[in-house]
């Protein structure tokens, strides 16, 4: 059948006419907005004249519609703000978090980017972090990360471990500082990969090769590929960051299987410097399916709200730093120095191949007087670079931000 010219044309008319009444509602709806907004900003309610006062009664939907963004935002802020404990009241919460860890048969540490900003590696949503600094629209200061060194909280919980107070360590971070502390790799999940680790997939199973560089140079997200071949089939290697939006399979570094088990076991989770916003979405680290008395005891060490407070046994806010020494000497356990000569990360390194010299920009970790460490003569970059950033900064920020414009459309 042939369609009526008349009913076509008076359909599409109707439809313009429907998209325009649209577009004017949202402007007169955009004109008392702004109204409400000038009315309410600039006079207490006091001080408003009658017809401020009748405007407002008039327009009662968007005056309690901006009260409520108004509340979302304080609270939003309130979530964002830094809080410390008194120093008495640290002592006092460290005291119970080592009964807890001395008490616990299977302790497990979840830990996140706060535990390395004393390495001067920034976290992400602190007053300083990346997506904090990106959300204002600001550019992330760079940073060397091969300066970085493992910290206080690092050498402390390795220490745990060794004393087997701790069994696993599931980490976010992808500066490879756990294992650069010493922790042994089977004790630790690095869930978004390790920075100095890339590997060929072709080869079965997949194979690995640390770098005594950040191999991420060239790599984001979805791309993954570091420009360098495996020595063994010659396929290109890939690094292990797993950036926002995506889904990590590689068993090593990530070691899921470890981190899923290690859950399953635990009856106390130690979470240090994190903000949980990414790792309250895998389930299986939280034993959700349990009765809420036969889940892991968590405890929960951090400057800012977190999505898991209200299920904590103790929150404690303080630096990881600062919390980690105070516990150690409720422990009566010594926290060692980290010592670069120790560093597995020298033993562990796969050496460039002759033709891979010129293959990154990366400043080299330097081995330490006295320890002879794979070609690091041959491995420095190319040319002299200002300081670089790690290939995760910032990766997929710009997703998150146009997947909740397109929810709140």
């Amino acid at each position: 059948m042939e369609e009526d010219p008349e009913t076509g044309n008076s359909a599409r008319t109707e439809r313009k006419a429907l998209e325009k009444a649209k577009i004017l509602q949202r402007e007169r709806e955009r004109k008392v907005f702004r109204l409400v907004r000038r009315h309410l900003k600039n006079k207490p309610e006091a001080e408003r004249s009658a017809e401020e006062a009748a405007a407002l009664l008039l327009h009662r939907e968007a005056v309690d519609e901006l009260c409520r963004r108004q509340i979302r935002r304080n609270v939003l802020k309130r979530k964002q703000e830094e809080v410390f404990d008194e120093a008495d009241e640290l002592k006092s919460k460290v005291k119970q978090l080592a009964a807890a860890v001395k008490q616990a048969n299977h302790l497990v540490v979840y830990t996140g980017a706060g535990i390395s900003t004393a390495a001067s590696i920034p976290d992400y949503r602190g007053p300083n972090g990346v997506w904090t600094q990106l959300q204002k629209g600001r550019t992330v200061s760079s940073s060397d990360l091969s300066k970085a060194a493992p910290t206080v909280t690092h050498m402390c919980i390795r220490m745990l471990h060794k004393e087997k107070l701790l069994k696993h360590v599931v980490s976010q971070n992808c500066d490879g500082l756990h294992l650069r502390s010493g922790l042994p790799r089977q004790a630790l999940s690095e869930l978004h990969g390790n920075m100095f680790i890339e590997v060929c997939t072709s080869c079965s199973p997949p194979r690995e090769f640390v770098r005594l560089f950040d191999v991420t140079e060239r790599t984001s997200l979805h791309r993954h590929g570091t420009g360098r071949r495996c020595s063994h089939c010659g396929s290109e290697l890939r690094d292990t960051i797993v950036h926002f939006g995506e889904r990590g399979t590689l068993e090593q570094p990530l070691n899921w299987k470890g981190a899923a088990e290690a859950a399953n076991e635990a009856d106390v989770i130690l979470c240090l410097g994190s903000s949980l916003k990414v790792l309250k979405k895998y389930a299986c680290l939280w034993s959700m399916s349990r009765p809420a008395n036969k889940r892991p005891k968590l405890y929960i060490v951090n400057l800012q709200w977190t999505p898991k407070d209200d299920l904590a046994v103790l929150k404690i806010h303080g630096k990881c730093d600062d919390v980690m020494r105070l516990l150690m000497e409720e422990l009566n356990i010594q926290i060692p120095e980290y010592d670069r000569a120790e560093d597995p990360i020298f033993k562990l390194a796969t050496p460039l191949r002759p033709e891979e010299v010129q293959s990154h920009n990366r400043e080299v970790l330097a081995a330490p007087d006295g320890l002879e460490s794979p070609s690091v003569e041959n491995q420095q970059p190319s040319e002299e670079t200002s300081s670089l950033q790690g290939g995760w900064f910032g990766r997929g920020y710009n997703k998150g931000r146009r997947k909740k414009k397109k929810k709140a459309a």
